[in-house]
């Protein structure tokens, strides 16, 4: 006898993917921005509280670009696309960069280890996997109650008003 997934089920898979790609997403755009600013900021030596600062910056320019750029692609305007982005994402870049400097702070040499050094590094990756799966669970409950990455996949369903065509173009993913 062949078992067939019941649409609950299916819904569940499908909603925890997306939670999943949300997450990864905003993960990458994040941790472009907190790597870099970690590695300037411990390149030049700077004390702990410029780094942290630089870093979250970075994180959320970063972390916003991640959901803008593909949404200019699309077609939306920028205001449209800036708001969008705001909406998806504050609440995930929050938490993973309190989870990922909190975790930098508490590990004992993570924030004077050199750039060279394997402490940072494994710190630092450590730090943002963390923060991934802190953040993980957060966007899943937007996503149900029709916030955070779910209101940009609505802006791509919905027809351009020039067009009549959807914003997607085969193979963009707004995660």
């Amino acid at each position: 006898m062949e078992h067939h997934p019941s649409s609950h089920q299916t819904r569940q898979t499908s909603l925890n993917r997306l939670a999943f790609t949300a997450t990864a997403h905003c993960l990458a755009g994040c941790s472009i921005g907190e790597v870099l600013g970690m590695v300037l900021g411990t390149a030049l030596r700077w004390d702990t509280a410029p780094t942290i600062a630089v870093s979250v910056v970075l994180a959320f320019l970063f972390g916003y670009a991640f959901t803008v750029v593909p949404l200019l692609r699309s077609g939306l305007p920028l205001a449209t696309s800036l708001r969008l982005a705001l909406a998806a994402d504050t609440i995930s870049i929050i938490i993973m960069e309190i989870v990922d400097n909190g975790i930098m702070l508490v590990i004992p040499g993570a924030m004077d280890a050199g750039i060279g050094e394997a402490l940072f590094w494994l710190s630092l990756a450590g730090s943002l996997v963390l923060a991934g799966i802190a953040a993980y669970p957060v966007n899943r409950w937007l996503i149900i109650r029709g916030r955070g990455h779910a209101v940009v996949h609505q802006a791509h369903d919905q027809p351009h008003a020039e067009t009549g065509q959807n914003h997607t173009r085969h193979g963009d993913e707004t995660g």
